[in-house]
């Protein structure tokens, strides 16, 4: 008996032991559980969302703007994370709430733009603005006819093909491409058409692939899509597929510029969809554009293949 008894005694101090330790662990679970309910707070969609238009060149004399149909929008909210514009069906993100839009359609034309701002859980509110935007630039014959030439491409055999510099200067003067620098990353396939009528189209190429930096390639194109970033925060060989986009023209200041809805870019992705053209000719522009880090990004780029 006292066998037994001692065995019992064993047996009943596990059992309270096990049983005291499940209930530590199960009230640590529920504590922990409570702790990130707290910690995530409340999903609410964001309020007070404000949008404001501002017409290029508007005046008293000119209360449409200067004709260029450069219009700049901004934007805020209370409790949003980031914001996305709605145009015509087309969206453009923008982290800050700011974006330049560049309308092309010739006269005085009725424009609704939408701005919708982004919560915690993806929660949404939007808020539109309705513009009169006059547009009177009508690009050059021969620079139309040019672009609308044939498929156009990164002139990757030549010198600076892709240069890096100030945002206002005149070409890259802090580094500039050798030719077939970037062989290894998924630009130089990439082919480019614009169309008469206004459409325009980006072709991936063969490997299915683009370039770029990878902060505005998450925040425009759907995340890291399982890629790692290089040294220089770029993904190199970016899944994408081809897509259409258009095209117009415009010259505020007199400087012309090509502009893109959507997502369309050329080269290197970058966020911005407006490249100013440096020099031209029937086969060969070259370009820059203004990325999301304020710097400037140079391209050559040619219609000969």
């Amino acid at each position: 008996k006292l066998i037994i008894m001692k065995k019992f005694d064993t047996l009943f101090k596990i059992f309270l032991a096990s049983f005291t330790i499940f209930v530590f662990v199960g009230c640590e679970i529920d504590s922990f559980a409570e702790e990130d309910e707290y910690a995530f707070g409340d999903i609410t969609a964001p309020t007070n969302v404000q949008i404001s238009a501002a017409i290029v060149g508007k005046d008293a004399d000119n209360p449409n703007g200067d004709g260029s149909g450069e219009v700049n929008f901004s934007g805020s909210a209370d409790n949003a994370i980031t914001y996305k514009y709605v145009y015509d069906g087309v969206e453009k993100m923008s982290p800050d709430g700011n974006i330049k839009m560049t309308f092309s359609k010739l006269g005085l034309n009725t424009y609704t733009v939408t701005i919708v701002a982004i919560g915690k859980g993806g929660t949404t509110s939007s808020k539109a603005v309705t513009v009169d935007v006059l547009v009177t630039y009508s690009p050059p014959a021969a620079l139309v006819a040019a672009l609308t030439t044939g498929k156009w491409r990164v002139k990757a055999e030549e010198w600076r093909h892709m240069g890096v510099g100030p945002s206002d200067a005149p070409e890259p003067w802090w580094w500039g491409a050798n030719p077939f620098d970037k062989a290894s990353t998924g630009m130089y396939d990439d082919r480019y058409t614009f169309h008469a009528d206004g459409k325009f189209g980006f072709d991936v190429g063969p490997d299915g692939q683009i370039f770029g930096k990878a902060d505005p390639m998450e925040a425009d194109l759907g995340g890291d899509r399982g890629q790692t970033r290089n040294g220089d925060n770029e993904f190199t060989n970016y899944p994408f597929d081809s897509f259409d986009s258009t095209w117009s023209i415009s010259a505020p200041g007199g400087v012309e510029t090509i502009n893109f809805s959507g997502l369309g870019f050329m080269g290197f992705y970058v966020g911005s969809h407006d490249y100013v053209i440096l020099a031209r000719s029937s086969n060969r522009m070259v370009l820059r554009t203004v990325g999301s880090g304020g710097l400037g990004w140079f391209w050559i780029i040619t219609n000969d293949n």
